[in-house]
């Protein structure tokens, strides 16, 4: 039986998965926005030239992902123990991220 290549991962897979790896570290907010930033300037500068349809089509799909995740996290910080702080404080610094990354990349698709 023949191996078969591994397919290669969806754009927008690929950027959550690189996103979320940033928001594990606990990386700022803005720092969170700039990767948005940088990620659609990366699919915009490979579709150089070609139909803008997928890149449209991929930032939809960032921003529903990303909006999701904000929903969750918001969830989330609401079920955090108050009387614990730390995980207060680490739950409001990853719902601030998630939201400054759903923004940039709200913000990239209305300006598409």
């Amino acid at each position: 039986m023949a191996a078969r290549k591994p397919r290669a991962a969806r754009p927008v897979d690929a950027a959550l998965k690189r996103l979320l790896a940033l928001a594990a570290r606990g990386v700022s907010p803005n720092r969170m926005a700039r990767e948005a930033d940088a990620i659609v300037a990366e699919w915009r500068q490979g579709a150089a030239g070609e139909e803008g349809a997928d890149i449209d089509e991929q930032l939809d799909e960032l921003c529903e992902q990303l909006t999701a995740g904000v929903a969750a996290a918001e969830e989330a910080v609401s079920d955090v123990d108050a009387s614990d702080a730390g995980a207060v404080k680490q739950a409001r610094h990853m719902l601030a991220a998630l939201a400054a990354t759903r923004d940039a990349a709200q913000e990239a698709r209305a300006s598409a």
